[in-house]
């Protein structure tokens, strides 16, 4: 037995002998090799070191063997510096009790990602716990709730929104060098905005809406060049709003309801400073007669007058023989009128002939889809860029272009990740146009059921990507846009697919938009049979759970891959409606059977258990036992699913119980969904 701890023998020679050495003497630049001792977190630790590229050189040493003796034996290496590394301060410290050369000037215990999240922990108060994850002891935060990592274990999403912190937020959030969104919206964090935060270079969205942030805007954050959501209102900010990089981007609404805030982009001029006032009135010069006693402002009005006369009268008279010629199908833009009412901001209005060129004149080959509310087409602006034109299809009416100019300002204020931005528009007596950017990757719809066999399905990490990141940007519009805007057609087909496979809800704000405490009641059901709520279809009425419904659904096809409503599983004598299919399903305990087959068993049952649970709760029929959106949000997040689902669970049986009972009225109607056992599903592990 002993030959097999033979290879730790020059092991115990060299600590024997050395050990007096690495007591007395600190580590040096002349120290070619050095023997770490470890436990198994700090074996850990180093190997995340490397991942964030520290293992080359933070040890200052030539070559470093990793040694682990809090498994009672010694390991493979776990990581080595490179010859020639370039020596930092060291001093002798202890892991275990035992001596080890570390860094001076970088703790043991953490990397700089965790450093920042940890303090940011323990400088935030939190009476719901939803920091309770982000535990010290654990090294790598990929791990804990709220946060997101790429593939390289870099930290690129916090997202804390909603979730009643307070305190303040710290310097050190400037060391997460490669995060990209940071979300703390709808809380009560106070104090000064960091102005380390401007050395997040990789940012695309910082979103600090409803806390109690007081103080000036940093004009660090001007330096972000990636930036392009921010949204500080409602907060206590005061000062001047920087107008340096990147502020240039945003309008007014990003600042909203900060009431110290001044500048030119608050409409408020700061102290001290001229009022803004409107550019001075054109006043005409006094005419200058002429020898004839015509003036000569007179004579430049009847030539101007008599030229306009005819630069108007010969494209008519063309115009009128060619329509005589050509009766298809045409596309007439008149010059584009400045509404003073409404500012657009940076949405850009584009001519009729700029989408008709980009379009092809809106050939049938560029049709990428058709739906309620029109068809959308491909195209590529003068400047090479790939923007999908959805024209839509309603009737025209007089004194409707106000009206089409406010809604499609309320869109463009819609401005989320998992959003589908409007890039501009499109308004003439006969037309009325959308651009949006193009998604290379189409559709949740088209992924699952539309696919070529040359691109792979969607698999099931994606897909959980895809139910979060489209209930974040439904949350959005619900909670952050005032007015709220109801989606009202929530489905696979309307979530769109990035570069990165990130989900964006599109064709919001398409439907009416309704205000904060009305309920909207529409003329015409506007829907996809399957995903419509029975209180839609039947009263005509919406709300946010009209689109919780309709997210519940897409859920289900999410995990199935099936449509929401197919006449060909009536071959199999199954449910022409998804939802009463799964239920059908769940109640004979066939919960394999629910799942896509191009998922090839690669999946995590409980993982596909704990979303089917999110989408019965989203589709109750009763529209207030629905979740918010905002719920649904931290149920994804692994935050409240289990206490709500056995919640649900309990009134379940209640309401078996009820219905099981004899009543004296037989004729009762009775919901078409069949209800579900509630043993069939087990809770969120």
């Amino acid at each position: 037995m002993l030959w097999k701890y033979s290879t730790l023998l020059p092991l115990v020679v060299f600590l024997v002998v050395g050990f007096e050495f690495v007591i007395n003497r600190p580590c040096n630049d002349e120290l070619g090799f050095g023997l770490l001792l470890f436990g198994s977190e700090e074996i850990e630790r180093l190997k995340l070191r490397a991942l964030e590229g520290y293992g080359e050189e933070i040890w200052g040493l030539s070559f470093c063997v990793v040694v682990d003796l809090g498994a009672g034996a010694a390991s493979n290496m776990a990581g080595s510096g490179k010859h020639g590394s370039k020596n930092v301060g060291m001093h002798v410290c202890t892991v275990y009790g035992m001596a080890l050369c570390a860094p001076e000037n970088l703790p043991l215990k953490t990397l700089p990602f965790c450093d920042a999240l940890h303090s940011l922990r323990s400088n935030l108060n939190d009476p719901n716990n939803v920091l309770q994850s982000w535990d010290p002891t654990l090294v790598n935060p990929c791990t804990w709730f709220h946060v997101t990592c790429n593939n390289d274990n870099s930290v690129i999403r916090v997202d804390l929104g909603n979730a009643a912190l307070s305190g303040q937020l710290v310097p050190q959030l400037g060391q997460l060098k490669n995060l990209q969104y940071l979300e703390l919206y709808s809380n009560n964090i106070s104090g000064p905005i960091p102005g380390d935060l401007g050395n997040l270079t990789n940012l695309v969205s910082l979103d600090l809406y409803l806390n109690s942030f007081t103080g000036p805007i940093p004009d660090t954050l001007g330096k972000l060049s990636k930036l392009r959501f921010l949204d500080l209102s409602n907060n206590h900010l005061s000062g001047v709003v920087p107008d340096n990089g990147s502020f240039s981007l945003f309008t007014p609404i990003s600042f909203a309801n900060n009431l110290a805030l001044c500048g030119p982009v608050t409409g408020h001029p700061c102290p001290g400073s001229p009022p803004f006032s409107p550019p001075p009135p054109f006043v005409p010069s006094p005419p200058v007669s002429t020898p004839g006693g015509i003036s000569a402002t007179g004579a430049i009005a009847g030539g101007v007058a008599a030229g306009a006369a005819l630069l108007f009268a010969v494209p008519a008279l063309a115009f009128a023989w060619w329509r005589r010629r050509k009766p298809q199908e045409f596309f007439f833009d008149v010059p584009a009128e400045e509404d003073p009412e409404v500012h657009l901001g940076q949405l850009k209005r584009f001519s009729l002939r700029e989408l008709q060129v980009a379009t092809d004149s809106f050939s049938n080959k560029n049709i990428l889809g058709r739906g309620g509310f029109g068809k959308v087409y491909k195209g590529r602006l003068a400047d090479g860029s790939l923007v999908a034109v959805k024209r839509l299809k309603e009737e025209r009416t007089p004194g409707g272009e106000l009206q089409f100019q406010t809604e499609v300002e309320m869109i463009s204020m819609a401005v989320h990740r998992n959003l589908l931005r409007l890039r501009g528009f499109c308004m003439t007596p006969t037309e009325r146009l959308l651009v949006y950017p193009y998604m290379a990757n189409g559709s949740v719809a088209s992924c699952l059921r539309e696919r070529p066999p040359s691109q792979p399905p969607l698999d099931w990490p994606t897909r959980k990507r895809i139910a979060l990141g489209s209930a974040r940007g439904l949350s959005y519009l619900h909670d952050h846009c005032d007015p709220k805007i109801i989606h009202r057609d929530v489905k696979a087909a309307n979530i769109l697919l990035d570069e990165e496979f990130e989900a964006v809800v599109g064709d919001f704000g398409l439907a009416k938009l309704m205000d904060y405490k009305d309920t909207h009641v529409t003329t015409a059901v506007r829907g996809t049979i399957g995903h419509i709520a029975p209180e839609y279809l039947s009263t005509g009425k919406s709300s946010e759970k009209t689109d919780v419904f309709g997210y519940g659904i897409m859920l289900l096809e999410l995990i199935t891959g099936q449509r929401a409503f197919d006449l060909a599983r009536l071959a199999n004598d199954d449910d022409v409606m998804l939802l009463d299919w799964v239920k059908g399903l769940l109640k004979v305990k066939k919960l394999e059977m629910l799942v896509d087959p191009d998922l090839q068993n690669k999946y995590v049952g409980a993982e596909v258990e704990q979303l089917i649970q999110v989408a019965l709760l989203c589709t109750q029929g009763t529209p207030t036992e629905r979740p918010k959106m905002s719920e649904v949000v931290r149920m994804l997040e692994g935050d409240g699913l289990a206490e709500r689902w056995d919640e649900w669970q309990k009134v379940e049986v209640l309401r078996q119980e009820v219905e099981l009972a004899p009543h004296p009225n037989s004729d009762w109607i009775v919901d078409s969904t069949e209800n579900l056992h509630a043993v069939e599903l087990s809770g969120p592990r």
